[in-house]
């Protein structure tokens, strides 16, 4: 074997096992870390294809934004593991049947032999990566990438809508209570008589 297919077999099975390791751990903040080799394993792979932008942005968007991101969050958050994997043995059966199912569509896709006329040598003019990828994606891609904008879209919002719940332990502003404040309403002057007895500094007080 060469070196370009040890490279890959050895990140391709870092990349495997950091995907596994990421739902098998225990501890949020270890899954979240696995999943940060899972992307630089990724990202590796993808240098051997020679997609150095889509590399360079899954390290720079994913993980040194989003995945520091999610470690500060979890870290930050009192999650409480034992109630989270209440139900893990429960949809255990249903989510077997998804990754079975997911297996099988990889199998079928990959063993058509369609996909390997794409490593064939191209003889177009020579562009760089940048170029190639906004080609397709305004040209080919432009209606499923702007499917995935409005399913990310959806997502946000329906994020925002599930976070947005109301807390009795708050206090809000009401403006119109506000407004119809009167002066005598904000202050009240209380008129006091002054404690000289209280204070051992204090000048005795004449008694008549």
């Amino acid at each position: 074997m060469d070196t370009p297919t040890i490279l890959f077999l050895i990140f391709a099975a870092a990349t495997l096992g950091a995907g596994v390791r990421v739902v098998t751990a225990r501890n949020p903040v270890h899954a979240v870390l696995f999943l940060v080799l899972a992307f630089f394993s990724a990202a590796c792979l993808w240098m051997l294809l020679k997609a150095e932008f889509l590399a360079i942005a899954l390290v720079l968007v994913y993980v040194g934004a989003v995945m520091v991101l999610f470690l500060f969050v979890v870290m930050m958050l009192d999650i409480n593991i034992d109630r989270v994997r209440q139900g893990f043995w429960r949809h255990l059966p249903v989510a077997g049947f998804v990754a079975f199912a997911i297996a099988i569509q990889l199998w079928l896709v990959l063993s058509q032999g369609n996909w390997q006329s794409m490593r064939q040598p191209v003889t177009a003019a020579p562009a760089s990566n940048i170029e190639v990828l906004g080609r397709l994606t305004f040209t080919e891609y432009v209606y499923p990438l702007q499917i995935a904008g409005v399913l990310l879209l959806v997502a946000i919002i329906s994020a925002i809508a599930l976070t947005l719940r109301k807390r009795k332990d708050t206090r809000t502003q009401i403006p119109s209570q506000q407004i119809k404040v009167k002066r005598n309403e904000r202050v009240r002057l209380v008129a006091m008589e002054p404690d000289r007895e209280g204070r051992p500094d204090a000048a005795p007080v004449a008694k008549n």
